[in-house]
């Protein structure tokens, strides 16, 4: 681990928070917001001493159980309960990249002065951050609208030693850590547990990284579809600036311009074609590319604000002597803007399907299945059958979360955006769509491979690249160590 990152509340892009992991630097607090936590800590300790208001979660209950006053000598112990009671998650477990991530946002969320906790209890979830100790965290139990209240618990266990982590590959619980690790158990103190369960982390981890991997496979679907429409012997009309900015949809230029980038020094692209146009599959690229792009640009926006934002709730504002019940945790902007990610990632995955089936279909002068002797070969007649099995489980998946809510807490949580439910399936999305590229790109490679000509210097680069981890198939072998080496190809190399 090289070098710091230091949280001063100045606004994070989310190439900065990409950035910020994959380097694996040192995060720290900055001396201005270690005194605007402090100074908020404070303000809440005096507020609760003076005993002239209830205030929601501080001294009262939670959810339905608002007007219940709570004695001054309790509301540690409040805070404690709230965390050990809500810690009630299921399913499978959160991957360890997405736990990281909470631990990071939480840790700015609460950075900004306005939730009222203890600096040890931000600069622990730091710690724990900065060494890779990441608690077990369940991806079921959030309704995404009292912030990601399940799963958030059990990123907050270990702090006052309770649940598991995973450290230095093994897993153990917290308790045992903290001991070993000559670490004190966080004494939680009043509105300190609410804090740390409301907020939106959970969802905009997850959001996140979606992000970032939308715009890997975007930036990869037009380079792997590129090579499928040399391998087809497609046109290069569909690309050229002046239909495409004629209509002036801003991801349908940049999708044009990019794929005629990729083209450049293409003698295959440029040769006399004998076809008048090509399927929309391949001379609509910049359109359905193009829209997934404007899709992923609008949902980026939103994420980025929402990893700024202080979103637990009650939101305390010193310099006003002002403490607000609201709902800043609702995660309905993050839940419709993945399901709307969802929609256009599937999109990507769907007309790449169907340029595998154009690769396979034994037309443009391309043996049926793409191997040289079809009957005694079925050559590569079922990837496209996996291609399209799982083409449909994205569109079921892309049934939107966001429509959906169920009552919760007595009815005083009454509308809930389900955006949790929004991120886990994107996140099978986003997995989909790269075993999609990597069967696509094993068709592309393999019916390139039958043509004469060169194409660009870009795409002759993949081709290579590509057959140093995946050979030509000249007869029927075991395919599927073939499409997983693949898809760890677009996954990782590309």
């Amino acid at each position: 681990m090289m070098g710091e990152f230091i949280i001063d509340n100045s606004w994070i892009s989310l190439e900065k928070l990409d950035e910020i992991i994959a380097s694996k630097v040192k995060v720290v607090l900055s001396e201005e917001a270690k005194k605007a936590i402090v100074k908020c800590r404070d303000y809440i300790d005096a507020k609760v001493k003076s005993h002239d208001q209830m205030i929601y979660g501080v001294n009262t209950g939670f959810g339905s159980l608002c007007n219940t006053a709570i004695s001054f000598e309790d509301l540690g112990k409040l805070q404690t309960n709230l965390v050990l009671s809500h810690a009630c998650g299921a399913g499978e477990e959160v991957p360890p990249h997405i736990v990281k991530r909470m631990l990071l946002l939480k840790a700015i969320g609460l950075s900004h002065g306005n939730s009222g906790v203890q600096l040890e209890t931000i600069e622990r979830l730091l710690f724990m951050y900065n060494n890779d100790v990441l608690p077990v965290v369940y991806q079921q139990g959030s309704l995404g609208a009292s912030g990601d209240l399940a799963p958030l618990a059990h990123l907050a266990l270990p702090l006052i030693g309770e649940g598991e982590v995973d450290f230095n590959g093994k897993r153990q619980s917290s308790k045992i850590f903290l001991q070993e690790s000559d670490l004190q158990v966080i004494e939680l103190r009043s509105k300190e547990g609410l804090a740390l369960l409301n907020g939106t982390q959970f969802m905009s981890s997850y959001a996140s990284y979606a992000v970032s991997s939308a715009y890997k496979l975007w930036n990869q679907f037009n380079l792997i579809g590129a090579l499928s429409l040399e391998a087809y012997d497609g046109r290069l009309n569909p690309f050229q600036a002046n239909v495409n900015e004629i209509r002036q949809q801003k991801g349908q230029i940049e999708t044009a311009e990019k794929m005629r980038a990729i083209f450049e020094g293409s003698q295959m692209i440029s040769r006399e074609k004998e076809h008048v146009q090509d399927p929309y599959s391949f001379r609509c690229i910049p359109q359905v590319h193009g829209a997934s792009k404007d899709a992923i640009d609008y949902c980026a926006q939103i994420v980025e604000r929402e990893i700024n934002a202080v979103t637990d709730n009650p939101t305390v504002f010193v310099d006003e002597d002002d403490v607000v019940s609201a709902g800043n945790f609702h995660g309905q902007p993050l839940a419709i803007s993945m399901d709307f990610l969802a929609i256009a990632l599937a999109e990507l995955g769907s007309i790449s399907e169907r340029r595998v089936y154009k690769l396979i279909d034994g037309t443009r002068g391309l043996p049926a299945f793409l191997v040289a002797e079809p009957g005694l070969n079925s050559g590569f007649m079922i990837p496209q059958y996996t291609c399209a099995s799982i083409v449909s489980q994205n569109k079921q998946l892309c049934s939107p979360a966001s429509v959906d809510t169920i009552d919760s807490s007595n009815g005083q949580e009454d509308h809930v955006s389900m955006g949790a439910n929004a991120a886990t399936k994107l996140y099978k999305i986003i997995e989909n769509c790269f075993t999609i590229q990597g069967i696509e790109l094993l068709n592309a490679a393999q019916a390139m491979d039958f043509r004469k000509e060169k194409s660009s210097p870009a795409i002759e680069k993949l081709r290579s690249d590509f057959r140093t981890t995946v050979p030509f198939v000249k007869e029927d072998c075991y395919l599927h160590p073939l499409m997983k080496r693949s898809k760890e190809f677009v996954n990782n190399e590309l």
